[in-house]
């Protein structure tokens, strides 16, 4: 099946177009997958803060192994550790239709997929030459905002209609990455671990982590897109169960307005592109301002309508925010860091405020909070954070 590379593709070749095969069925099953354990749960009358808990115990491998995952992609061929990963998240998901609590499988496949972001990321300068990587990275980001919206669809309506049918497909769907994995060319390893030590790692690690935050852009742009994504991920349970109150929707519907968000990151994604530059990343942050009011402004929406506008425009800012933010935080890691480094460190950052919002939501959840209240909070924090980024990275902008 792997043909080894003698030389860098392109964007035409036959293992890019595998490549981006097995990336967009992955984290279209990555999405989809999360709806189907939050109506397996729905189904086994589970508590319903274990709902948001789903989150934190995929997002808990992407801490706990980031100081080693990007090691382990640079040391081995990066295809073949994308296809263990998809083949650990096939596992994962089979273990959630035998009927492993989906906390638990559910946490199965976050273990995968913490070893394949690094792979992922790392396999296109070694697939394609330079002048082809904005293109590849296009299509890649494209593609995967496509899953993210098809995969809150398909796996709203999916499950539901039936949990188990819905993980059985997904099931499928990790299957066929996989297989495409293993039609990406063999790429010769370039980098070999140093050490074996994993204290040596974990030094190295931290090293990195306190060098890119104690830099005052590194900090800032670390800051925004751990808040960005922590928000983010805890803004899909909490429209969800938003939508429930407010809207009388269930989940096929629900998922449907999460998937607002996601089209409105990739509108505001090439907005930013277009018309911002890196260096006017400080002074777009007022932009962040504007999105806690808008997630605030949701408690007083009670029409289908005017929440898919608004969560559509909370997705518009947010592209706009994370774009600039991004490419700041890979100029300043490349510069301090380098790039791997970079990689992990961010992953590692921003799970960590993946896990922290959607703990402080499962919190509020357990102790029965309403969620028009919920939503109010996680609105005003969101606004009052960018205020505060905002004059404090004032100095840092110029």
């Amino acid at each position: 099946m792997q043909q080894k590379l003698s030389n860098q593709s392109s964007v035409h070749s036959r293992g890019f177009y595998f490549f981006l095969s097995a990336q967009f069925l992955s984290a279209l099953a990555d999405n989809a997958l999360l709806f189907a354990a939050i109506a397996l749960l729905a189904n086994m009358q589970a508590p319903e803060w274990h709902q948001p808990l789903l989150l934190q115990f995929f997002v808990i491998s992407y801490i706990l192994l980031a100081p080693f995952v990007g090691a382990i992609a640079d040391a081995f061929p990066k295809s073949n550790v994308m296809f263990f990963s998809n083949t650990i998240k096939l596992i994962g998901s089979l273990a959630m239709l035998a009927g492993v609590p989906p906390l638990y499988s559910y946490g199965i496949v976050g273990i995968g997929a913490a070893s394949y972001s690094p792979a992922k990321y790392g396999i296109l300068t070694e697939l394609l030459p330079p002048k082809e990587l904005v293109a590849a990275n296009g299509w890649v980001e494209g593609l995967t905002v496509a899953a993210i919206i098809l995969g809150a669809i398909v796996g709203g309506i999916f499950a539901n209609f039936s949990p188990q049918i819905a993980i059985i497909i997904i099931s499928f769907l990790y299957l066929a990455a996989a297989i495409c994995n293993r039609y990406i060319p063999f790429v010769p390893i370039d980098h070999k671990l140093n050490t074996k030590n994993p204290i040596y790692l974990l030094k190295d690690f931290f090293i990195s982590l306190k060098k890119l935050w104690a830099d005052p852009l590194g900090q800032l742009s670390l800051a925004v897109t751990t808040l960005f994504w922590g928000a983010g991920a805890t803004l899909r349970l909490v429209v969800i169960a938003w939508a429930a109150f407010a809207l009388s929707f269930g989940l096929d519907k629900a998922t449907m307005l999460t998937a607002m968000v996601a089209l409105g990151v990739a509108i505001g994604s090439v907005i930013a592109a277009k018309y911002i530059k890196m260096k006017d990343a400080v002074n777009i942050l007022i932009i962040g301002f504007f999105m806690g009011v808008l997630v605030c402004a949701m408690i007083f929406l009670s029409s289908w309508q005017s929440a898919a506008f608004n969560l559509l425009l909370i997705g518009i800012f947010s592209g706009i925010l994370i774009v600039p933010m991004n490419a700041l935080l890979q100029y300043r890691g490349h510069k301090l860091i380098g790039a791997g480094h970079s990689i992990a460190v961010q992953n590692f950052s921003e799970n960590l405020g993946i896990l922290i919002l959607s703990g402080a939501y499962t919190f509020m959840v357990k102790h029965s909070l309403p969620i028009n209240g919920i939503v109010f909070i996680f609105g005003l924090f969101v606004a009052l954070t960018m205020i505060i980024a905002l004059i404090y990275y004032e100095d840092a902008g110029k």
